[in-house]
């Protein structure tokens, strides 16, 4: 089991994404990555999402449409207290040098500091919160870089 400290930055490959930060948070079940531009469609027959991960303002936002089926939705409850009905997809994450599965909710979070918060389905089992650490993981890519290239 890994530590792992208040924030720190992941890479998403299935998005083509490095190093974006985000906020563990203990108080929430499910985690989330900040989206926009979420809609349903349906071709031959079939039901499909479609959304943009990040948006315009944030420096890695690309304008990339993503579309998948491998989606379900459900009531998650908000950091307000209220019941919103998201979807959530299944994708990979990669901290401290591996792989995880992980499913993300689905969230516009603009508004956000940190677009991405991993919660407790997902951190239980493979990491202890430290809430005294920041970017372990990172910090632990940046100096295997280091050595790498030496």
């Amino acid at each position: 089991m890994h530590i792992i400290g208040r924030t720190d930055f992941a890479d998403f490959s299935e998005f083509d994404l490095q190093d974006v930060q985000f906020k563990v948070d203990t108080g929430a079940y499910t985690s989330s990555i900040h989206t926009c531009d979420i809609r349903e469609i349906v071709k031959e027959e079939e039901t499909y999402i479609e959304f943009k991960v990040l948006d315009s303002s944030h420096p890695q936002y690309q304008d990339r449409i993503f579309v998948t089926k491998n989606f379900t939705k459900r009531t998650v409850k908000s950091s307000f207290g209220d019941k919103e009905e998201r979807y959530v997809i299944k994708t990979k994450i990669m901290l401290f040098g591996k792989e995880y599965s992980i499913q993300l909710s689905l969230s516009e979070r603009g508004n956000m500091k940190y677009p991405i918060l991993l919660g407790r389905r997902f951190l239980s089992k493979k990491f202890i919160v430290d809430t005294s650490l920041k970017n372990v993981s990172y910090q632990m890519k940046k100096h295997s870089i280091k050595i790498d290239t030496e």
